[in-house]
């Protein structure tokens, strides 16, 4: 059975090659601009996300410390 493409997807996918695009037409100056604005951003609105997830998200004592008081976690 084959599904149809969604109008939602279609528009991702163009949004995305738009994206690349732009990128591509870059400078290197203005992609390190760019890379360095998205970090600022990410540190300035998620950071508290980043702490309790750890440094990659994946550490093995950050998954101890987050769940270690929750009964209903099954790690």
């Amino acid at each position: 059975m084959a599904r149809k493409t969604s109008l939602g997807s279609l528009l991702l996918a163009g949004a995305a090659a738009y994206g690349l695009y732009k990128v591509s037409k870059m400078s290197s100056q203005e992609r390190s601009d760019l890379l360095n604005k998205g970090k600022k951003l990410v540190n300035d609105n998620l950071s508290s996300l980043k702490n309790t997830l750890g440094k990659n998200g994946s550490s093995a004592s950050a998954r101890e410390q987050s769940f270690a008081g929750d009964v209903t976690y099954g790690g």
